[in-house]
């Protein structure tokens, strides 16, 4: 199940496929070379850490175990790694002898995003969930997982998560556009469905956690953020979980999508980055000033709504096959708290308590003309949580909790 030493990665960009480049493991250290024909095209996919250049190069800051951001972001983290590393296990190979090329071959051509990684061995890693989902059962079953049993459903759990990041466990499903049938496939869309995300509890998580972030989904609209579309579905026990449409896929056609994190080379567990950065990668990345206030009123909602787990794993943009990259759709926004309560993006200089104060400097430090209009409707749609929090069916009791800290805020 490992020795991969070369890797060739692929772009199906909008239906226009690409060869990309070639990564190799060569004495313990992964290499990437761009193909003739991919400088030809002029794409940036990753233009601060890996722009188009001839010849061999190596991520020479050593993070991501050796491979450049732009490929660690095809990679599953949290959730989807815990089921591969306990998949591995089973079939007795100790992780710690998985090389990244490894990991990246069992992405395959399953990856979130555009990019496709050859040899594709995904199939070893996956076996089909049943046809039709029971959200009680999937829920289940990757409750019983997380409690260190149940490996027979392994491959059919990995299947569903395919490269998804993030540490709570996750279902990638085609959803019909009245929301009452989920179907498992990846590709292939049924007509009359969309690719969507679902999301289910973590073993310390709140059983209200989905209604939570559905009534966060409903703030963000009104809060004038660009949000994807959510939907809270029901199992037949009543249980609610989360869902949204995924921002990488349009129909069957694929997107880009390049994380925060994986543009400038930060590690999302040591909180380093602030919004001034965020917004300075923003204009540098777009040259386009509404997406700087795009960035700007994300950082006015995760402040005054509480939104501490803001890392740079949570903030991405999307490239287009015409080179042009803008923010993707906000998400992962619900009440939570950082690392030690810290607001995990810090707004100039400020993680303990960054306020509206912090806010207006940030603004004014990158010419964000209507500041003040941005953060008078953020403060007006969380001054309605419970508004929101009612639509979404959260107890009366953990929504007033919640009302507090916004007050407070």
């Amino acid at each position: 199940m490992s020795g991969v030493r070369e890797i060739r990665v692929r772009l199906d960009l909008e239906g226009e496929v690409h060869d990309v480049g070639l990564l190799a493991l060569i004495e313990g250290r992964v290499y990437f070379e761009y193909a003739t024909e991919f400088l030809q095209t002029g794409l940036q996919l990753s233009p601060f850490r890996l722009p188009l250049k001839d010849g061999a190069v190596f991520n020479a800051d050593g993070m991501f175990e050796g491979l450049f951001g732009l490929f660690n972001d095809s990679l599953p983290d949290g959730w989807g790694r815990l089921l591969v590393d306990r998949h591995l296990r089973k079939n007795g190979v100790t992780p710690e002898r998985i090389t990244p090329l490894d990991r990246l071959s069992y992405t395959g051509l399953d990856g979130m995003g555009a990019l496709d990684y050859i040899p594709d061995l995904s199939s070893s890693m996956y076996a089909a969930y049943d046809d039709v989902i029971d959200l009680d059962r999937l829920d289940d079953d990757m409750r019983k997982v997380l409690e260190g049993s149940s490996e027979d459903v392994l491959k059919g759990l990995i299947a569903l998560n395919g490269s998804s990041a993030g540490a709570r466990p996750k279902a990638l499903l085609q959803v019909s556009s009245d929301k009452k049938s989920l179907r498992y496939g990846e590709e292939g869309l049924l007509t009359g469905f969309e690719h969507w995300l679902l999301k289910f509890a973590n073993s310390g998580d709140s059983r209200y956690g989905g209604n939570i972030e559905y009534a966060y989904s409903l703030m963000a609209k009104e809060a004038g953020l660009v949000v994807e579309k959510t939907h809270l579905f029901e199992g037949r026990s009543g249980k609610s979980y989360f869902g949204t449409r995924r921002f990488d896929r349009e129909g069957d056609d694929r997107l880009h999508v390049h994380t925060l994190c994986g543009l400038v080379h930060s590690d999302f567990r040591i909180p380093s980055l602030d919004y001034d950065d965020l917004l300075s990668v923003t204009g540098a990345l777009t040259k386009d000033v509404n997406e700087v206030e795009k960035a700007f009123r994300l950082a006015c909602f995760n402040v005054l709504s509480h939104n501490r787990d803001d890392h740079e794993k949570n903030v991405s943009f999307t490239m287009d096959r015409t080179g042009i990259w803008k923010m993707t759709p906000a998400y992962d926004l619900t009440f939570s708290s950082g690392p030690n309560g810290w607001q995990s993006l810090t707004v100039m200089g400020e993680g303990v308590s960054p306020g509206i104060k912090e806010l207006v400097r940030l603004a004014k430090s990158h010419d964000v003309k209507e500041y003040k209009d941005i953060i008078d409707e953020v403060t007006a749609a969380v001054s309605i949580w419970s508004q929101f929090a009612d639509q979404a069916r959260v107890p009366q009791k953990e929504a007033s909790l919640i009302e507090k800290v916004l007050t407070k805020r």
